[in-house]
């Protein structure tokens, strides 16, 4: 299944590591350490000019030359990791 992350960007709910809420996720060292290196290397997807507001880490294997790469991406979504994780949940409650 998937989960709609904002605007018109789905993602397969399998390749989701994790989501996070943005402002609790930045004020730890930790935190910040880690959004200026994602940042810094290209990993982010802003999927809106809108307020940030949660933090979805995925991760995608592919096959490159028959050697399998995987791929980091971080969304950052203007909806709440709360929602995030309900609508995750729902989509689970209604097809399984």
């Amino acid at each position: 299944m998937f989960l709609h992350l904002g605007k018109d960007v789905v993602v397969p709910r399998k390749n989701i590591i994790s989501i996070l809420d943005y402002e609790t996720f930045k004020k730890s060292k930790t935190g910040r350490e880690f959004l200026k290196v994602i940042e810094e290397e290209e990993f982010v997807r802003k999927i809106s000019d809108d307020k940030i507001k949660s933090c979805v880490i995925t991760e995608t294997v592919e096959i490159n030359k028959k050697r399998k790469v995987i791929k980091t991406i971080v969304y950052y979504s203007p909806i709440s990791s709360v929602t995030l994780q309900k609508r995750a949940n729902n989509v689970e409650d209604i097809y399984i």
